[in-house]
């Protein structure tokens, strides 16, 4: 899918830190959380949330009352008048969010045009298709809580004694796909032995991931201020502040010495808990709209980042991590690009085979992926993880000077998205 007319205004999103579950966010309600930072991430901003024409919700985890969605966050942002899809495609969520948003900026699902004496459209008005009208402005919002994850019960009337049958909703399907029976982790077992992948290769993979994330908090975390939402007052209850979160919580120290100690999850496997991700709390947003509207509401109208095209891919069943390959070849090849021509690529990567796989499939150093972090080392809390490196993907951009970058990130069902976008 190629976009022509996809702009987000630079500085136009935002991103919580990320806390490792069962920490300093369990108790936060994914869409109020989400609410209540891009209230304050567009208050510092200075967008107008009456400016908005959308809101596309990108949510994996079930929360109480989820099931009024993106109607519900617009309402507690102040843009009642407005609506849009909820969107839940696992790990690919961001992208599919992102993408799905794009789509429609791009199809001139526009709105009638002011008239010259101020009067346009009134909130709660159908907004109509114009070729001649100006294209929408989407709130693409992304939030999880992976932490205290539904414990759900499906009545089965049919089963002995009408014992109803039970999903831990997190768990059981980080545990076990459904199609192909197997868990997540040994979909990147597979992956590793099918291509000789050993356990000092993926090591050496986090020890460099993890340099590459102390260049972020230099100089004060000067690269995360570009866009981090930060301190966060962690306020469960509306009644006492119990925590403050000043950055990414839990994030550990790592050595090459403490990873050689770690022995592999699995019986004759080769992934460490060191060369993998965790579970995580957090949200994230971005802006969507056309380049002039973009140029409007950017923080710095020197800076384009124009949304250039995005693609799915899927691997053979139990390769996930594989499946990264097809959707960055499709995605790179609809922006009309070639790899040499990236100046940056961010990877939402699970698990540091990740990047071995696509380095030696697309023949991209691997030292060229994942600048300043990335979420094989500040956690996946599944919807917002690719929303926040595609922001990181635009601030590394912006610091080059500009040029084409790629986003990419495998999903369960041994699928796939990609983003590729130009900073200029």
């Amino acid at each position: 899918m190629r976009f022509e007319n996809a702009y987000i205004p630079y500085g136009g999103y935002w991103s919580t830190p990320f806390c490792k579950w069962q920490g300093s966010f369990a108790a936060l309600h994914p869409i109020r959380f989400a609410a209540e930072v891009a209230c304050r991430a567009m208050a510092e901003r200075n967008l107008d949330p009456q400016a908005l024409d959308a809101l596309y919700l990108g949510m994996t985890i079930p929360a109480p009352g989820s099931f009024y969605g993106a109607p519900w966050l617009a309402g507690l942002i102040g843009a009642e008048g407005i609506t849009g899809p909820t969107i839940s495609q696992a790990c690919a969520t961001s992208a599919r969010v992102i993408g799905s948003a794009a789509s429609e900026v791009e199809r001139g699902n526009g709105l009638p045009a002011p008239a010259a004496g101020g009067g346009g459209l009134e909130r709660g008005q159908a907004k109509a298709g114009s070729a001649n009208g100006r294209a929408p402005v989407i709130l693409c919002a992304t939030t999880d809580r992976t932490s205290n994850g539904p414990h759900l019960v499906y009545p089965n009337p049919h089963a002995p004694g009408g014992r109803p049958d039970m999903e831990d909703w997190v768990w059981d399907n980080f545990n076990r796909d459904p199609l192909v029976g197997n868990a997540m982790i040994q979909t990147a077992e597979n992956v590793a032995r099918e291509s000789g992948i050993s356990t000092a290769a993926q090591h050496d993979v986090v020890i460099m991931r993890h340099a590459q994330y102390e260049a972020a908090l230099a100089d004060d975390s000067a690269f995360l201020r570009r866009f981090m939402i930060a301190p966060v007052q962690v306020n469960p209850t509306g009644r006492k502040v119990i925590a403050e979160v000043a950055g990414d919580e839990g994030v550990f120290p790592t050595t090459a010495d403490g990873l050689a100690k770690l022995r592999p999850v699995l019986p004759d496997g080769t992934v460490t808990f060191g060369g993998q991700t965790y579970p995580a709390d957090g949200n994230a947003g971005m802006l969507i709209t056309s380049r002039e509207r973009a140029a409007e509401l950017s923080r710095d109208g020197s800076i384009q980042v124009q949304i250039l095209s995005f693609a799915e891919g899927r691997a053979k069943k139990g390769f996930m991590p594989q499946a990264n390959l097809p959707a960055a070849s499709r995605a790179l090849q609809a922006a009309g690009i070639q790899v040499q021509d990236l100046a940056a690529v961010k990877t939402h990567n699970p698990f540091a085979l990740n990047d071995i796989c696509l380095s030696q499939g697309l023949g991209i150093p691997l030292e060229k992926m994942n600048n300043y972090g990335s979420s094989l080392i500040w956690g996946h809390p599944q919807g917002p993880t690719g929303t926040r490196l595609i922001i990181e993907l635009i601030e590394e951009l912006a610091l080059r000077g500009g040029g084409y970058g790629l986003f990419t990130g495998c999903a369960a069902g041994d699928s796939a998205a990609a983003v590729v976008l130009r900073v200029s």
